[in-house]
């Protein structure tokens, strides 16, 4: 064999890997695919994952199966889908807790920016302060007042210790001054529970799956942590014209893969992704549930997650919030 073609060959080897990558994409998937959520069922992570698994069901023709993995603020499943094999069958949709615990848990079982490779940011909603009927204030005014003049005495579930919830409720208490005494559960759903049965006095939990409650009188809102009101719920004052200004906390949701995925799979997933995103149905229903539609490139979730997770570094070295 002469020089001139072993050189030939040795050039048209990439081709013939990027052909059979492209290949591999477009075949893709072969069997079922398994969406890890690391939080309990029932809540906004685990309602959006089933959303967005049921289309990409019907769309590549295989099943997108959600399976909840919960547990030390997400950690736990997190680790499984970044221990697992990088072939596009274990996705992991995260919610903003991903870029929190860097700084909250120093010694994390992986590495949040080098064992994922980003697929898209998926959706992101605001945060909606909540109470027990019972409880004496109706907005943030008269929650801060209250708490002033009970101070230690009111309590306020999460998710789980350094989850969003638990931010936005720390965040609630350092800019009004105020004692608030945090109840972490494992989950949005107990958290709720206790909430609803009067064993504890709030909650910070993203509005798409406690408005429903509000609706039926089984929790008391006291205002959006988002700039403006919510289109959804327009007669919700924000916490920033009820009584602390300069509040504000929104919850988003993304996805990823392990490390290594092939980046035709990554593109494939996103693009379809996209697609899911500009179906009427499908935005109706999100926006009923309180979250709007991002989606974008894996180049531009990478950018997101960077600053998000730059952003809580700061916050939570400010504040000196350790783990529990």
């Amino acid at each position: 064999m002469t020089m001139m073609r072993i050189w030939k060959i040795a050039r048209a080897i990439p081709v013939v890997a990027l052909l059979a990558i492209t290949a591999h994409a477009q075949d893709y998937p072969v069997k079922s695919v398994r969406i890890i959520v690391p939080f309990a069922p029932g809540g906004g992570t685990d309602l959006s994952a089933r959303i967005i698994a049921q289309k990409l069901t019907e769309a590549l023709g295989a099943n997108f199966v959600v399976d909840n993995r919960p547990g030390a603020a997400g950690i736990v499943g997190s680790d499984l889908v970044a221990k697992s094999k990088p072939d596009g069958y274990s996705l992991l949709v995260v919610s903003s807790s991903h870029a929190i615990n860097p700084a909250m848990y120093p010694k994390l079982p992986y590495d949040t920016a080098r064992d994922f490779a980003p697929i898209s940011l998926l959706l992101s909603g605001p945060s909606l302060v909540v109470a027990h009927p019972s409880l004496p204030a109706k907005n943030a005014r008269e929650l801060i007042a209250l708490a002033k003049a009970k101070p230690g005495t009111l309590t306020f579930a999460s998710a789980g210790h350094g989850t969003p919830p638990h931010m936005a409720g720390e965040l609630f208490r350092a800019l009004a001054g105020i004692e608030l005494v945090h109840i972490p559960y494992k989950g949005n759903g107990p958290a709720y529970t206790d909430l609803m049965s009067g064993q504890v006095s709030l909650m910070f939990p993203n509005i798409a799956t406690s408005l429903p409650y509000v609706r039926t009188g089984r929790m008391r809102a006291l205002g959006v942590g988002s700039k403006q009101r919510s289109a959804i719920a327009p007669e919700i004052p924000t916490i920033h014209e009820s009584g602390l200004p300069g509040y504000e906390m929104s919850s988003w949701f993304g996805l990823l893969a392990p490390a290594g995925s092939p980046a035709a799979i990554v593109t494939r997933l996103q693009q379809e992704i996209a697609r899911i995103f500009k179906q009427p149905e499908v935005r109706e229903k999100l926006y009923a549930q309180g979250v709007e539609p991002v989606g974008g490139t894996p180049q531009e979730f990478t950018a997101f997650l960077n600053a998000e997770t730059a952003q809580w570094a700061k916050v939570i070295k400010a504040s000196g919030l350790k783990p529990e």
